[in-house]
């Protein structure tokens, strides 16, 4: 038994020495050309955080959280609340 585990733990450890390639799983968020595109995927709309408090009222749906679709969207935020295309 010991005669096989030595050569199982140097190949572990030469693997691991490798420095394999970590898989990512998050895509680059998409841009959208205006509130009537981004609904579509965000029917909320999409906030920069869970914080933030809509200014402009009433809405029929909760905005989705996620900062990096909210930056590349800042300029559909009209009311400047945090939440691009709130409905």
């Amino acid at each position: 038994m010991k005669k096989l585990l030595k050569p199982i733990i140097v190949s572990m450890l030469a693997v691991s020495l490798l420095g394999l390639p970590h898989q990512t799983t998050e895509a680059a968020p998409v841009k959208y050309k205006n509130c009537k595109e981004l609904n579509k995927a965000y029917p909320g709309g999409v906030a920069m955080n869970a914080n933030v408090k809509n200014k402009g009222g009433k809405t029929k749906y909760k905005p989705s959280v996620s900062p990096s679709v909210y930056n590349l969207h800042k300029g559909l935020d009209r009311d400047k609340d945090g939440i691009a295309c709130e409905r």
